[in-house]
């Protein structure tokens, strides 16, 4: 049943680029094929989030292999989870007709393009929903379909209607909703008198038919509101949202330019966010620090960093509304901390308990390099005994990108200045999968068009080769020798990964390993 409106959709947004020119207008029918070569999903992702894909590594001139819409679809999954998506799907798995998950995924996409504007940053007016401080505080939380229904509640209360929504499926099976909501926010057109005139599939044509008139793109059928599908449901609501909220910015003060400081703390904040919802719907969260403050996250990443860690028999589950129990599983998470020799001074389970940025910050920090470094062992990098340090890293990247010849400079540190020009990372993915970087499309690195340019191109270059890549072009430019370290060490993990599978071979045929001593193998 969504198929067609998802095609719908696609249609309308991606109708003119150039890119799709052979496979637009999409047709229910032949769905499943338009998405084969990855192409249109690599879109998808652009149109959800503009910027997130490198448009120049995707594979989309002449006759596709199929290693190239492997690779499309590779990148197409890993920007995915780069836009805050997971999937269980694999590239392998994509072109396969009628996939549920692939439709899911797909759903998910659209989600985020139209619910990019319901939150409180790009919509101020929202605040008008909250009645007091512990509200508004309550809004910040919500992700943006709780949003939404709440929108529609504050909209029948200001017009005086009783109705209240409490989901998108049963809610709106007969239409009577949206005949109140466009009949308040479309004044001088008697919406709900005429709508509540209409029974079943009439009404919900005729609700339809308003909000085309006021500009909605509406994708979905009168069916699809009589049965009432929830995901294009919200769909629906997004778009009326969009085009008329009814909300007051009066009295709402003026957006506050963030420091330095804060820009820097926003874009480490999106990138530990990103990684932890890659790891599970378990340890999924939406607003940072005060999704972690009671511990629960926290002592749930532990235990996929290093199993078994955790005691559960103490541990409380979240979410916890009372102070000493977010407090014992603050403490709780030090504790395990300090046994695996986190690197944390100062730092208390008061301070996570307290959402002390920089504390919470660092503890991300020490868990995503544990869970780094143990990667690289699982993958064989060393001998599970042997301690990973970043030195070795360094070594390890230094030597593959020496025996790339593309006359490559090694660097000195994670801190080196000339990784901001990208070259070094892309003779390092170069090195890993011959052939993945068309050279063509980059630049010398010198001036900060050049390197924003490359550091965009190798991002999804990296992202195309099967790596989770979180971090943003702006990393580079600024050489945050975390995200440089962690760079580096997916690169090379996803090497080790590609050659255990046998998936990667030198242009001489061979496998390509590392020139170290490989003490483990997996198998």
């Amino acid at each position: 049943m969504e198929v067609e409106s998802y095609a719908c959709h696609i249609n309308a947004y991606l109708g003119n680029d150039p890119f799709l020119k052979d496979v637009l207008p999409i047709h229910p029918q032949n769905f499943f094929d338009a998405v084969k070569d990855g192409v249109l999903l690599c879109k998808l992702i652009n149109l959800a989030v503009p910027g997130t894909i490198d448009e120049r590594a995707i594979n989309s001139k002449g006759s596709l292999t199929p290693q190239d819409k492997i690779d499309n679809h590779t990148l197409f999954l890993m920007s995915a989870m780069a836009i805050g998506l997971t999937s269980d799907i694999t590239a392998g798995e994509l072109a396969e007709a009628g996939s549920d998950a692939l439709i899911g995924l797909i759903s998910e996409i659209i989600k985020i393009q139209l619910l990019a504007d319901v939150n409180l940053i790009r919509t101020p007016g929202l605040l008008e929903l909250a009645e007091n401080n512990q509200d508004s505080e309550k809004l910040m939380r919500s992700p943006p379909d709780m949003l939404l229904l709440k929108w529609i509640n504050h909209m029948f209360r200001k017009g005086g209607v009783c109705r209240r929504v409490s989901n998108f499926s049963s809610d709106m099976k007969d239409s009577s909703v949206y005949a109140y909501l466009l009949d308040i926010l479309v004044p001088g057109f008697d919406v709900k008198s005429s709508a509540m005139q209409k029974v079943g599939y009439n009404r919900a044509y005729f609700v339809l038919k308003i909000a085309k008139g006021i500009g909605c793109k509406v994708f979905l059928s009168p069916d699809h509101i009589v049965h009432g599908v929830p995901t294009l449901n919200l769909a629906f609501v997004a778009q009326i949202f969009h085009r008329s909220n009814g909300l007051s910015n009066k009295g709402i003060p003026p957006p506050v330019n963030q420091t330095l400081h804060e820009i820097e703390v926003s874009r480490e904040k999106r990138f530990y966010q990103l990684w932890i919802n890659s790891l599970g719907k378990s340890t999924c969260i939406y607003t940072f620090f005060e999704d972690l403050k009671d511990g629960w996250v926290l002592l749930q990443l532990l235990d996929k960093v290093s199993p078994k860690s955790v005691d559960w028999s103490i541990a409380n589950r979240g979410p916890i509304a009372q102070p000493s129990k977010m407090m014992e599983n603050c403490n709780q998470v030090l504790q395990i901390a300090r046994k695996l020799r986190f690197y944390l001074p100062g730092i208390s389970g008061k301070h996570i308990f307290q959402g002390r940025k920089t504390a919470v910050l660092m503890i991300l920090w020490e868990l995503k390099k544990h869970y780094m470094r143990d990667r690289l062992k699982n993958c064989g990098f060393v001998s599970r005994e042997v301690e990973i340090t970043d030195s070795d890293i360094l070594a390890c990247a230094n030597k593959k990108v020496e025996g790339s010849n593309k006359n490559t400079s090694k660097i000195e540190s994670f801190q080196d200045k000339s990784l901001s020009g990208g070259t070094f990372f892309l003779s390092l993915l170069n090195a890993v999968g011959p052939h993945t970087v068309n050279w063509s499309h980059v630049t010398q690195g010198q001036n900060e068009q050049e390197k924003k340019s490359n550091a965009s191109y190798l991002i999804s270059v990296a992202r195309k080769l099967g790596c989770p890549v979180f971090l943003l072009p702006e990393d580079i430019l600024d050489v945050k020798p975390e995200m440089m370290i962690c760079l580096t060490a997916d690169i090379l993990t996803r090497e080790l990964e590609l050659s255990a599978s046998n998936l990667l071979t030198d242009e001489n045929g061979s496998s390509c390993m590392y020139g170290i001593s490989v003490l483990s193998m997996p198998v």
